[in-house]
């Protein structure tokens, strides 16, 4: 058999194929003037946003740090520059230090409390097979749906001598001697405000590690049954680290925000009082700038409290630092 060559394509067969354009070469990467116009719209977008945090929040903490500098009463034009002397005054005011210890006090105590319920009621809605935990959890989430004020006034209710709830309750129980005064007793006071500011904040936290706790594989506790985990280790072994980023965001959340709730809570249920036996730095702070027109003086500790939350936050931050684990 004899094979014919087949000829070589002329001129007129050839197929003309364009070649591939610069663009196309690099992954469709774009021209200059296009980037440009990208980040033209990125910079358009996130300029309404940034004019409101400068106006609403860069100025006003610039003239915070400002006017600790000087001796103002607030309404008259008279202002004297006087340094660091305001900071000198808190160092020998009394109330400021019990201001102080009493906000650190509850900061404490509302933050253990709180987290470890939290943790707790969210492991038993979670793992646990209860009939009407949809009904506990709404329950449960309420109080943070309802205004500060109105939980003040709960629990100013709640707390009345006469005819509150709690000292009712314990007359019904012939347990007339744990009576109290809760709202006027100086040694009792502060507990008084930190049961507020724990039922408040309970199902709030609750429901977000729930969420983070619905998350997790049910192949890990059944892995770590086989292996013989009780209930309480597979929470300590199994649950609480891989929830452990979100404990940690909640955590700093919490320190941060509890700073203002206990503001609100004692300035509307105690009035820092009895005796200034339930101040805290913000309430303080009102007081010296808004009510004895010491304004240069308040903000000195709205300088105090600003750095004293920043260094809170930093320091839970970096002790609750780990890697995170994935599954």
């Amino acid at each position: 058999m004899t094979t014919i060559p087949t000829p070589p394509p002329g001129p007129a067969d050839r197929t003309s194929v364009p070649a591939p354009s610069v663009g196309r070469a690099r992954g469709g990467a774009r021209s200059p003037a296009r980037r440009r116009g990208d980040v033209g719209f990125v910079l358009a977008c996130l300029l309404p946003a940034l004019v409101l945090f400068a106006v609403f929040m860069v100025v006003p903490t610039v003239n915070v740090f400002r006017m600790s500098l000087y001796t103002w009463s607030g309404f008259s034009p008279d202002m004297r520059f006087v340094g660091l002397d305001n900071f000198g005054r808190l160092l020998d005011d009394e109330q400021f230090v019990r201001a102080f210890q009493n906000t650190v006090a509850l900061l404490v105590v509302v933050t253990i409390v709180t987290m470890g319920m939290g943790l707790f009621l969210a492991a038993i809605m979670t793992r646990q097979r209860l009939r009407g935990r949809n009904l506990y959890r709404f329950v449960l989430y309420i109080p943070n749906v309802l205004s500060v004020v109105v939980i003040a006034a709960i629990f100013s209710a709640v707390y009345d001598q006469e005819n509150g709830l709690l000292n009712g309750t314990l007359r019904l129980l012939a347990l007339d001697g744990l009576q109290q005064v809760w709202l006027g007793n100086q040694g009792i006071v502060l507990w008084s405000v930190a049961i507020a500011m724990v039922w408040q904040s309970l199902g709030y936290y609750m429901v977000l590690y729930m969420s983070s706790m619905a998350g997790i594989p049910e192949e890990l506790y059944e892995a770590s049954g086989l292996d013989g985990a009780s209930a309480g280790r597979q929470f300590f072994a199994v649950t609480l680290p891989l929830i452990w980023q979100n404990l940690r965001t909640t955590l700093t959340f919490f320190v941060m925000s509890a700073v203002n709730l206990s503001f609100v809570l004692v300035h509307a249920m105690t009035g820092g009082g009895p005796d200034g036996s339930s101040e805290v730095l913000l309430s303080y702070m009102y007081q010296q700038a808004y009510t004895n027109s010491s304004y240069g003086y308040g903000m000195a500790i709205g300088v105090v409290i600003f750095a004293f939350s920043f260094l809170v936050s930093l320091l839970v931050s970096r002790a609750t630092r780990r890697e995170p684990l994935q599954f």
